[in-house]
């Protein structure tokens, strides 16, 4: 669970989807390549077998550190990079667009670190929704 930091100025989440299922972690900064890292190990131990990360144009996404540990890894990652300017075509933007709209306008956070912990919840309650995670595919026009 969070730790209870009040100094937080900005709460980040990344998040990856796979066809039933999706994977999220919460960090206190602006996503960062060593963030991106963690994230990247944190599904290499959740996922067996060889992943195809799907990404957008975030800069952390193309950063040395990113770049220097997907060589360790080997064949067991594969990077495709989505078009520029087509967050559309993105299925996690579906994600944060769901927690957005129609999640998170219930939490009632008295301060940041409420804010990350209501966030955590309610990803945790839409990961068990396998009909909402194929709407978010269907949504980026990337599942029939």
């Amino acid at each position: 669970m969070l730790q209870h930091h009040f100094n937080w100025k900005t709460l980040s989440l990344i998040a990856g989807l796979t066809m039933w299922k999706f994977y999220f972690e919460l960090f206190e900064d602006a996503i960062k390549g060593e963030h991106v890292v963690v994230f990247v190990r944190h599904l290499l131990r959740c996922i067996e077998g060889k992943l195809i990360l799907v990404w957008d144009g975030l800069p952390a996404h193309r950063s040395k550190l990113v770049k220097e540990y997907l060589q360790t890894v080997g064949d067991r990652v594969v990077i495709e990079r989505l078009p520029a300017y087509a967050p559309e075509l993105n299925p996690v933007e579906y994600i944060w667009a769901y927690l957005k709209h129609h999640e998170l306008p219930n939490v009632c956070p008295k301060d940041l670190w409420q804010v990350g912990e209501g966030a955590i919840r309610c990803l945790r309650r839409m990961r068990r929704r396998p009909r909402l995670i194929t709407a978010f595919w269907k949504q980026a026009s990337l599942w029939d």
